[in-house]
């Protein structure tokens, strides 16, 4: 240190300076650069003009979101379910006893067969479609096996017990589809199961309802009970709303007297309603026939055609009474143009009663034989000459044909007489003489006695088959 000059000044920066022989010298222009780097093989030098072009990146997503406003929209994005709740979902599958429904849960819905349609029986393709969007209800978020249970059989009834309310508040009316045949009548498919009876189908009883099977109908509610779930249906009242003008016009032209062909619609037992073409009218079972009838089965039955009469129409009821008898010959009139007072008639005892007894003479005609000539003897009580079913010879006395009477005499008839000529034919008319009296093996012009002739004539009128009258 003592060697340094003090003259000597030193520099602030404690960094000394290089001496020129540490100095770098700079490159001359005669010395060799480094080569420049080739450009690799394939890839194409920048012109100038590209090298102008600045890339901009292309925005592909927004942080929009803050965590709280992710959280929610994830939840919006999850669907919640509650058992009793409705939820609408596409189709995915369809097997035979069920259908898996995708409604953005966490596991695919699944309907059984059962509670896929109110159709019993129904196939579940013939009910939905595959990616087809249906709503359903929510029975239970977890069953045993953690399944999501819905039902679009309840969805769909819930639906329609608020349409079907609705429309029974307006007085409106209901289209469904025939699905069923039960008893007493037919289930229609109006969104839930609606019976329509029998009786309510058409404006007159309908006896085969096969037919009806998948047809529409359009029907009134006349009853509706959620409680019970049930729901009675009209067709016959819709038809009759729909057709009180044809009804009116109908009535206008149909005329008390006039005679009609019609077809038993139905059969009754108080008598056969008839279809006239475009009303039914009643024929009450005393205008069913001349003669007496049990019931109106033994005289018409279904699907008969027949002429009636107009006895009655009353347009404030809508209301017609028919007559079957007034259109067929009356057997009194009959009677009282084929027979006269006097004659001789084979007939057989129909009821005993204390003045006397009934003989059946003809077919629906019944006399009266009076107690006083039943013999010519005194009688106190008939069954001392006659029994039930017994036949015999009578005479007519008397024909009444206002008050439908006729009078007969036994006690006349053992005298003898004319026998009418229906009876001359049944024995043959050699057995009778010019004056029709009765002349049986006696040698012919030598009539028997009247009285001897026609009692022993009984057992050959055995041939003679009368009418009993019913």
């Amino acid at each position: 240190m003592s060697d340094l000059d003090p003259n000597l000044s030193v520099p602030d920066d404690s960094t000394p300076e290089p001496t020129p022989a540490e100095e770098t010298p700079e490159p001359s222009a005669s010395a060799e650069s480094p080569p420049e780097a080739e450009p690799a093989a394939g890839i194409a030098e920048d012109t100038p003009d590209e090298m102008s072009e600045v890339y901009e990146p292309r925005e592909i997503a927004v942080n929009d979101l803050d965590e709280e406003a992710l959280v929610a929209a994830y939840t919006a994005s999850v669907v919640t379910v509650e058992e009793g709740t409705m939820v609408v979902g596409r189709v995915v599958r369809i097997d035979n006893d069920e259908v898996l429904i995708d409604i953005g849960f966490k596991s695919e819905g699944v309907i059984p067969t059962r509670e896929l349609s109110i159709r019993n029986d129904a196939h579940p393709g013939d009910v939905v479609g595959i990616d087809e969007e249906i709503e359903a209800l929510v029975l239970q978020k977890e069953d045993k096996e953690g399944r999501l249970i819905l039902s679009k059989k309840r969805a769909q009834y819930e639906r329609a017990w608020g349409n079907v309310e609705e429309v029974k508040a307006a007085g409106g009316v209901v289209s469904g589809t025939v699905i069923e045949v039960v008893k007493g009548g037919l289930i229609v498919d109006i969104g839930l199961r609606g019976f329509l009876p029998a009786s309510l189908v058409d404006l007159r009883r309908v006896r085969d309802l096969q037919p009806y099977v998948g047809s529409k109908v359009e029907a009134k509610i006349i009853e509706l009970d959620k409680n019970r779930n049930n729901v009675v249906l009209s067709r016959r009242a819709w038809l009759e709303e729909t057709q009180k003008e044809q009804r009116e016009e109908f009535l206008d032209n149909l005329k008390p007297g006039e005679v009609r062909k019609g077809t038993v619609s139905s059969v009754v037992p108080f008598g056969a309603f008839i279809d006239l073409g475009g009303m039914d009218g009643l024929v009450h079972v005393s205008e069913l026939s001349w003669r007496h009838v049990d019931h109106p089965s033994s005289v018409v039955s279904v699907g008969d055609e027949v002429d009636v009469q107009v006895l009655e129409v009353d347009p404030s009821r809508e209301r017609i009474s028919l007559s079957l008898k007034a259109t067929q010959q009356d057997p009194w009139q009959e009677f009282a143009a084929t027979h006269r007072v006097g004659e001789l008639v084979y007939g057989r005892v129909t009821k005993l009663v204390p003045f006397g007894a009934f003989v059946q003479v003809g077919e629906s005609i019944e006399g009266l034989t009076h107690i006083s000539e039943m013999s010519a003897h005194h009688v106190e009580v008939p069954e001392q000459v006659v029994t039930p079913g017994e036949e015999l010879w009578v005479k007519i006395i008397d024909i009444d044909l206002q008050r439908r009477r006729i009078s007969l005499s036994i006690k006349q008839a053992a005298e003898g007489g004319v026998v009418s000529a229906e009876f001359q034919e049944a024995f043959g008319e050699h057995a009778f003489d010019e004056e029709g009296n009765y002349l049986g093996d006696a040698a012919e012009g030598e009539p028997a006695e009247a009285g001897e002739d026609l009692s022993a004539e009984v057992e050959a009128a055995e041939s003679f088959e009368a009418v009993a009258p019913a």
